[in-house]
């Protein structure tokens, strides 16, 4: 890999949730060292700042900060500990995160159990931020377009190396190659730590599930009860887990089609799902040919994966189909940024790079997409095509975290059957990888997100129940599908703000 040098381092409640509870053995508040304030943007939070090694090999040396939110227990006599929580991305910012459960239904009995903390992750938001100087042409995901031949992916080598360049170019470089998952994994450690607690416990959903499994296998003993949702591979998002998006595309596209073919009447987008199947097939072949200025078939493609995530989301993906397919125009729909998006790319494509060394040659990417085309055939020339990290600036500081299964047995996986981004194959991939120390339930369910993200009841519950009680199943489980509903008891206004809450935690699993 050619390497840029780098500048010096230097320092820069719903009462639908039905599970009862017997409540544990309470946990009055440690003594913490930190100094709290109301939030700026969102009064119901206290936040500080953390100072944390920027180098956990030089602990003594440079410092960045790290900012960290508390959602309080309001029942002393409840309160069991303090709860950590990431939303994914890897880039998404996580200090408004507990307001947003809060407001996507986190029941009554978990709110009084724990202090909720979150934190905007090395490199993000309002922890010292990283950059890479991204224009706003280049404001798009990080998951490279769909490549249609070996030019394709040619001509997106020449673009991601430049990208490299500006992050290695940039005012922040010399913080660059320190903002990996494992060095976040143990800025967690020292917010327990500043916290006074002995152990935490942790909701991570997305990229958040790699996270948590990261600091089970760092700091084991300190683990209390851990929630991985929505999970990936234990390498992360490394090259395989990128060619996984395809896989994932390919699980839970039936459920679009099925749906959309149910509603054949209001979208014409095919009376059967395989009909709808092939007009997939055939907008992104027309669009490919130049028929929509502007909208081509790799942007498709990418607009369809997203919109995977949420089956709120099939309305807007089946009205673009339809504009696209009949009128020859995309309708967009109005949606306000939630984040910073250049800084989200920016941390998401340094945390990405430096957890792992991805392949260098171009050949690589260039085989690796013609099978996948083959084998996935709606995403796979995607999810297989080259990113920056082929000309990353910098080598891994350390080798990847090795997720294993020693230490206490205190840990919950939970996973949708159809889920686009995180798919099964992968969490089942988690899921040997910590062997005893976990237990897993499935859920017949499509889409990214189980724990207040799906409204299917076991799931959900299988989670309450363990937060509260400390209780898993016994074995591995399976969560049958359900009608949903599981929030219909809150009022219109309860429920729009829960809708509010979820797309703010959507908007930052870009990637995951």
């Amino acid at each position: 890999m050619k390497r840029s040098v780098l500048s010096k381092i230097g320092a820069l409640t719903v009462a639908a949730v039905t599970t009862a509870v017997l409540v544990p053995a309470t946990a009055s508040a440690a003594t913490s060292s930190l100094r709290w304030e109301q939030c700026p943007d969102v009064p119901t939070l206290q936040c500080t700042t953390l100072k944390v090694p920027l180098d956990y090999r030089n602990p003594g040396g440079p410092t960045i900060d790290v900012a960290v939110s508390k959602l309080a227990s309001t029942k002393p006599s409840k309160r069991r500990g303090v709860m950590l929580m990431n939303p994914g991305g890897p880039g998404g910012p996580g200090l408004t995160m507990p307001d947003g459960l809060r407001a996507a239904g986190m029941p009554s009995s978990v709110l009084d159990a724990y202090d909720l903390i979150g934190f905007d992750p090395r490199g993000i938001g309002l922890s010292t931020p990283v950059t890479c100087d991204l224009k706003p042409e280049q404001l798009v995901s990080n998951v490279p377009p769909y490549a249609r031949d070996a030019a394709a992916v040619a001509e997106r080598a020449t673009y991601v190396a430049g990208v490299a360049k500006q992050c290695g170019d940039s005012k922040t470089a010399a913080n660059l190659p320190y903002i990996t998952t494992a060095n976040t994994a143990r800025d967690m450690d020292r917010i327990r730590e500043a916290l006074g607690e002995k152990k935490i416990s942790y909701y991570g959903v997305s990229y958040g599930s790699y996270l948590g499994a990261a600091y089970s296998t760092l700091f084991p003993q300190r683990t209390d009860r851990i929630v991985l949702d929505s999970v990936t591979s234990p390498g992360g998002l490394d090259p395989a887990t990128s060619r996984r998006l395809a896989e994932g595309f390919q699980d839970r596209f039936p459920d679009f089609a099925k749906w959309a073919a149910a509603r054949h009447a209001s979208y014409g987008l095919g009376r059967t799902p395989q009909q709808v199947t092939a007009k997939f097939y055939e907008l992104a072949a027309k669009l490919d040919g130049g028929a929509v200025p502007g909208v081509d078939g790799a942007a498709f493609r990418m607009g369809t994966f997203g919109a995977l995530y949420s089956t709120a989301a099939f309305p807007v993906l089946a009205q673009q189909w339809q504009s696209l397919d009949t009128e020859g125009v995309l309708k967009q729909s109005a949606q306000a940024a939630q984040v910073d998006v250049g800084n989200l790319l920016s941390g998401q494509l340094h945390v990405v790079c430096n957890d792992s060394n991805w392949p260098e040659n171009v050949g690589t990417y260039q085989r690796n997409v013609e099978k996948d085309r083959v084998k996935y055939p709606m995403f796979g020339a995607a999810g297989a095509n080259i990113w920056a990290c082929a000309y990353w600036p910098s080598e891994p500081i350390e080798p990847p975290v090795r997720i294993g299964d020693r230490g206490p047995s205190t840990i919950l996986l939970v996973q949708n059957l159809r889920d686009p981004a995180t798919p099964l194959s992968g969490a089942k991939e988690m899921r040997r990888a910590l062997g005893e120390r976990a237990r897993m339930v499935s859920v017949d369910d499509g889409g990214h997100g189980v724990w207040l993200g799906s409204e299917n009841a076991c799931g959900n519950n299988a989670v309450n129940r363990f937060f509260v009680e400390g209780k898993r199943p016994a074995h591995d489980t399976a969560c049958a599908a359900d009608k949903g509903g599981l929030f219909d008891s809150m009022t219109p206004q309860q429920r729009q703000e829960r809708e509010k809450a979820l797309d703010e935690v959507r908007s930052k699993q870009r990637v995951f």
